[in-house]
């Protein structure tokens, strides 16, 4: 299994705008963040209006951003494939639960993986402060001292070209900075999204009274 593409494949994931997104909500959206905020290691947190079911509650990490559209992985989606079963060489550095994370709908045979850590070793590729992405193809022990740990994603979110920016301004997605103990953090579901909506500040801390009902926002 071969590391995510440099850019997403558009007719890996549904056309359109925020799929699943409810017409005539009751109440405005609540979003914050534009398309000019989008970068590597940032986090886009699915807002109450996205439900389609690919997305809905889902903590997205930014791995790529270009001009050719935007790649990322979600967080808080483990799988119940045990990374010992398919890559046994990299299972002792992935933190609990040990599990492929569902990165996406795109390319789900694909393996992709995030670490968090110093750095500075072979087959690691800089995202965000400290985050980095793994070449599984190196051996795992010339990783293991650069690294506090990492998880392997199957699949990806990727959007084309002027995708994610209508869905940022129809409000599916919240943009805030992300940290590299979001890529190594235990939790999971909705767990996962009340945590990076808590710590929010400043013009972000609407964010904090976010619920998962578009009904209550």
């Amino acid at each position: 299994m071969n590391a995510v593409p440099p850019s997403p494949d558009p007719d890996r994931r549904p056309a359109g705008s925020a799929a699943g997104r409810e017409p005539g909500a009751a109440v405005p959206p609540l979003t914050i963040g534009r398309l000019g905020d989008v970068r590597p290691g940032c986090l886009l947190v699915a807002m109450p209006l996205l439900t389609d079911p690919n997305f809905a509650g889902t903590v997205v990490y930014v791995v790529d951003h270009s001009s050719t559209g935007t790649v990322g992985v979600v967080l808080n989606r483990p799988s119940e494939v045990r990374i010992a079963d398919v890559l046994p060489g990299w299972a002792d550095l992935a933190v609990p639960p040990g599990m492929f994370h569902v990165g996406g709908p795109c390319e789900s045979e694909t393996a992709l993986c995030l670490a968090a850590g110093p750095g500075g070793g072979p087959g690691l590729q800089p995202v965000g402060d400290g985050v980095h992405l793994v070449d599984l193809d190196v051996d795992p022990g010339e990783v293991s001292g650069a690294v506090d740990g990492l998880r392997v994603f199957a699949g990806y979110a990727g959007w084309s070209p002027g995708q994610l920016g209508g869905e940022l301004a129809e409000g599916a997605w919240a943009c805030v900075p992300g940290l590299p103990a979001d890529v190594l953090a235990g939790d999971e579901g909705m767990r996962a999204w009340h945590r990076v909506l808590a710590r929010q500040s400043g013009p972000r801390a609407v964010l904090t009274t976010a619920t998962p009902d578009p009904t209550q926002n």
